[in-house]
């Protein structure tokens, strides 16, 4: 039965060593939560690193450890002190956490710390390959894991992978300063399905992409040569139904059954009952702009002293990765921070900030939730923030005021908070202001919408979301690989060109015979083409006629010792074998001086474009130029130029990474079709990868073969994955 692969940084395990027995408990995070039932239902297998490093593990406790992981539906994968320092606390967090928050000045690139990552992704792929059989699908989860997916695919290319990326993915300029970053792009292109929280994210990464790696993405879709790798956003959401029922019961235990925290929250309610609390809650990290938010407080305090013994801020700042030197400076600079504020604003009966610097049971969150008017959430830049969530949730009486960074990814889905930018002091302080005094009408008014949303879309249906739309893809994919040349399909058409007796070969060149360069002048034949070309040309039952977009200068001179009918252009100059060139069609040239200078225009807005003369057309191509602006400049040409010629007869023709401009509807399929016509042909074969062999694919008979090179919508019967297999193909009929 298939089964569904989880992998992740951490397993949804504590697992503890004590009195030299082994435990374990659950994990209740909300990745743990929100997979839970992916993991249970579907057969599941959850991958990830048991907690203890190697050197921690005696010999006689590795069996039962093996046991508590296999009993929990897992498997654990092995890492050294040495793995987790240079992979996890050094490549992770001291150069992916940094960078892809904008914290670039906090950014590390060392080689070691890249070496130790890949390192562990690969011990990560063991360990999954091992497990992993044919129907299986696999989510991986994180930036620790970023490479993991290439890692699979390289050796289970059939077998279906999800990735879903919890932080944010950062714009193409910052993500570009990586030295490693196509190698970190082609790992995660290794995945199916790649999900985001937001459409921002999925944005950046699409950028990246395609300026990095040159593949063109198209909506939220990646074409390779290969595969087509779909991209899309998923907010995350949160177990609403746990938060909402624990504050219901929070507000319903008797006295007796209160926590501490909770009787001396209610204790200072009811000696202060006009005042307010703030509560604050983050791991500490310099992402959160727990600082700046201090420094807020402090300037709310200045600017509205009326509030002076009114107003508390709670602030639980969840210690985190304290052996890395930047957050052992922002512990230090909050500790200042408080202390000053409170040395400063304090009375005898007023402690402006509490602050507890500590993990804290779920009990006591849900206590802190309850019992505050206001939650101040204003990360400098955070992926999702459920803490945010969480709050709304369990406001069951729809009273609080959420203050929320609109550099949140929750912010995309929370427009009824109080959206901030957290770098401002003075627009924080404000909206502080604006949360105390907000009437309860409107409260409700705001939590209701929100409630509203975060119930309907709760962790689980983020988990579910993701796995249907993994398994739409997976679908669509092997609706389109019915039509992949596979060897059946090749044995099959061999079997028909060897029964027949009159045989044609219509061959495109670039992107088919030959792969693209970047200067289009040094794609010249090599040995291997023109060898095959000469022998497929030498059977005397075939006929092989190259037909491509190449002007005929340099296509005739190419081929000048091979005894093969040309076709140029596109169709407009054809050169028989032994003959000259000719039109195929009557042509003009009268279009060319007005047009030109368009094109010049477009060259010198348009760094790494150039313009190739031919006899009957002009040709742009972007193939240099940035990827982004190269298709932006491309379609807006394209649509001046049919404008411009919608009464002259001219053609555009959008090729790969090249738009060109001739005269009538000459094209390759019509060419073609001329080519054969009133010739008894009873095997006819052609090959192509862009739009401008589409005409062919479409035009020839409806018995002929026609292949397509690469993976895009096409009228061909079948397709092959890349253009490095097309010779190997072609060869076969030798």
């Amino acid at each position: 039965m298939p089964k569904t692969i989880i992998v992740s940084n951490r397993l949804p395990l504590q697992l503890s060593i004590e009195n030299d027995q082994v435990h374990a408990e659950p994990s209740v995070g909300g990745l743990a939560t929100g997979l839970k039932s992916v993991h249970r239902d579907s057969n599941g297998l959850w991958i990830g690193w048991t907690g203890l490093t190697a050197e921690e593990i005696d010999v006689q406790h590795e069996d039962a450890i093996k046991k508590e992981v296999q009993d929990q539906q897992c498997a654990g994968v092995r890492l050294t002190e040495s793995d987790m320092e240079g992979y996890y606390y050094g490549f992770s967090n001291r150069t992916i956490w940094p960078l892809f928050h904008y914290f670039m000045e906090y950014a590390e690139f060392e080689d070691d710390f890249w070496e130790s990552y890949k390192t562990v992704n690969e011990k990560f792929a063991k360990v999954v390959l091992e497990n992993a059989e044919d129907g299986d699908t696999i989510w991986v989860h994180d930036y620790q894991l970023m490479l993991l997916p290439g890692l699979i695919r390289a050796q289970r290319p059939e077998v279906s992978i999800g990735f879903f990326l919890h932080i944010p993915f950062p714009s193409y300029e910052v993500f570009r300063t990586i030295p490693w970053r196509e190698e970190i792009l082609k790992g995660l292109l290794g995945a199916d399905l790649l999900g985001f929280h937001t459409y921002d994210y999925e944005r950046h990464f699409l950028s990246s992409v395609s300026r990095i790696l040159g593949f063109p993405a198209s909506f939220n879709s990646i074409s390779l040569t290969d595969r087509v790798v779909t991209v899309d956003s998923f907010p995350m959401g949160i177990d609403y139904e746990k938060f909402s029922a624990f504050a219901k019961a929070n507000h319903e235990q008797t006295d007796t059954a209160q926590s501490e925290l909770q009787r001396r929250l209610q204790h200072h309610q009811e000696e202060t009952p006009d005042a307010k609390l703030i509560l604050s809650i983050d791991r500490l990290d310099y992402t959160k702009g727990i600082a700046n938010r201090i420094r807020a407080y402090e300037h709310f305090l200045e600017k509205y002293p009326q509030y002076s013994e009114k107003v508390r801020l709670i602030m639980l700042a969840v210690p985190s990765r304290s052996n890395v030197p930047q957050y052992q400076l922002l512990k230090k600079e909050i500790d200042e921070l408080v202390g000053r504020i409170n040395g400063r604003f304090a009375t005898v009966s007023w402690t402006p900030i509490w602050y507890f610097y500590r993990s804290m049971p779920f009990q006591n969150l849900i206590d802190l939730y309850t019992s505050s008017d206001v939650a101040l959430i204003t990360p400098i830049r955070d992926g999702m923030n459920l803490v945010a969530k969480e709050y709304v949730a369990t406001r069951t009486d729809r009273t609080g005021v959420l203050i929320l960074s609109e550099m949140a990814g929750a912010a995309k889905e929370m427009n009824e908070a109080l959206l901030i930018n957290p770098n401002s002091l003075d627009l924080i302080a404000d909206a502080i202001k604006k949360a105390l005094e907000m009437p309860e009408r409107d409260q409700k008014k705001r939590n209701k919408y929100m409630q509203s949303r975060l119930k309907r879309y709760n962790v689980e249906k983020w988990a579910t979301d993701f796995m249907n739309r993994l398994q739409a893809v997976r679908v669509d994919d092997e609706y389109v690989r019915t039509k992949k040349l596979r060897e059946h399909r090749q044995q099959r058409i061999l079997e028909h060109y060897n029964s027949a007796e009159k045989r044609i070969f219509f061959l495109d060149y670039d992107g088919t015979l030959r792969g693209f360069v970047n200067d289009p002048t040094e794609a010249r034949p090599d040995d291997r083409i023109l060898k095959l070309v000469s022998d497929l040309q030498n059977n005397e039952k075939n006929e092989v006629v190259i037909i491509s977009g190449r002007e005929s200068v340099t296509l005739g001179e190419w081929f000048k010792e091979v005894p093969v009918t040309l076709i140029a252009e596109h169709g407009v100059l054809k050169k028989e074998v032994g003959g000259e060139w000719h039109t195929t069609e009557a042509m003009n040239t009268d279009w060319v001086p007005s047009i030109q200078p368009i094109l010049q225009t477009y060259v010198d807005r348009t760094p790494g474009t150039f313009i190739e003369e031919k006899k009957y057309s002009l040709a742009w191509h972007y193939r240099k130029a940035d990827p982004d602006l190269g298709v932006m400049r491309a379609n807006e040409l394209s649509n001046v130029i049919k404008e411009l010629s919608s009464n002259d007869g001219l053609s555009v023709l959008s090729g790969n990474k090249v738009i060109e401009i001739k005269s009538s509807n000459v094209h390759k399929g019509k060419a073609a079709c001329n080519h054969i016509l009133n010739k008894p042909y009873d095997f006819i074969f052609s090959i192509g990868d862009d739009w401008t062999d589409e005409y062919m694919f479409q035009d020839l008979p409806t018995e002929a073969v026609t292949v397509k090179v690469g993976r895009d919508n096409t009228a061909a019967t079948y397709y092959i994955d890349k253009q490095e297999e097309v010779l190997d193909f072609l060869e076969r009929f030798l």
